[in-house]
């Protein structure tokens, strides 16, 4: 197996609106996160989450505390939430106890000392766990969380090419949790907008990752200030950060879906500073 991650720092909102295509993607497009036998993950210095994918293929693979953390276990001072996002049904191993994950089925590993594996049970058609991880300042249970567990939402219309379904999964009113939040959204046939109107929110910086995204077809990540926005191209099974100043939406030229995962000062998940399309430049 192997490991591999980088550092990402954070970036004034002065600096940001002079970046070119290239410099956008390198600080906030997160990509190649799958690979056999590997853990790719991404320390950014929002929050100091970890955005990260993992893909066992025929042995388990360890989550392990790169050396940035300093700590003797990935999960010592972090809780983490995971998600199986492709491919066959796999397995993640917490200490002693292990979890079978489906499709589009979650975990959420609270702090402590343990190991954690990933496995796949089938290795010709190989599980895909995509993760998010935060700093935990106390351990709550792990629990596997499915579609049935979560807060479902319906939103939006067809005629607005924007209906689709939130599961709010590992959020502070289905389990305890210090400051990570995770969740599903999966938009309809015929709908491409996600997260309009567009917000912020200053208290909590987020991560999305698309999924579901058909060959040869492609999203278009929007972030920025409301009042300079930016664009970001993004194919499927990618991930890209949005710092607590920026907006965070998409169209894409078929419809997806996508996890979004959030850390920081609160579990509000209704904090936001919604800003009225008309008004987005």
């Amino acid at each position: 197996m192997k490991t591999n991650y980088e550092l990402r720092y954070a970036s004034n909102p002065e600096d940001a609106k002079h970046y070119d295509t290239a410099r956008l993607r390198r600080d906030f497009l997160v990509e190649n996160l799958f690979a056999n036998n590997e853990v790719n993950m991404v320390y950014s210095m929002y929050d100091r989450m970890i955005v990260g994918g993992a893909m066992p293929f025929d042995e388990a693979i360890k989550l392990e505390a790169v050396d940035p953390l300093k700590a003797p276990y990935f999960t010592t001072r972090r809780e983490v939430g995971i998600y199986n996002v492709g491919g066959g049904e796999g397995i993640v191993r917490v200490g002693d106890e292990e979890y079978s994950l489906g499709f589009k089925e979650a975990l959420y590993i609270g702090r402590g000392d343990r190991d954690v594996y990933f496995l796949s049970k089938n290795p010709q058609n190989p599980a895909k766990f995509y993760f998010n991880s935060t700093t935990a300042h106390k351990e709550y249970p792990n629990r596997k969380i499915t579609k049935k567990d979560a807060i479902r939402v319906h939103m939006g219309s067809l005629e607005m090419s924007n209906e689709r379904t939130i599961n709010k999964m590992i959020v502070n009113q289905v389990l305890p949790t210090c400051q990570l939040q995770m969740g599903m959204t999966e938009l309809a046939t015929g709908s491409v907008w996600n997260t309009m109107p567009a917000h912020t929110h200053s208290r909590r910086m987020e991560a999305y990752f698309y999924f579901e995204v058909p060959e040869g077809q492609a999203v278009c990540h929007l972030m920025g200030q409301p009042q300079e926005t930016r664009h970001i191209w993004m194919k499927g099974d990618e991930a890209v950060l949005s710092p607590e100043w920026s907006i965070h939406a998409a169209a894409a030229t078929h419809n997806y879906t996508f996890i979004w995962g959030m850390g920081g000062e609160n579990l509000d998940y209704g904090d936001q500073d919604v800003v009225e399309i008309t008004d987005l430049r």
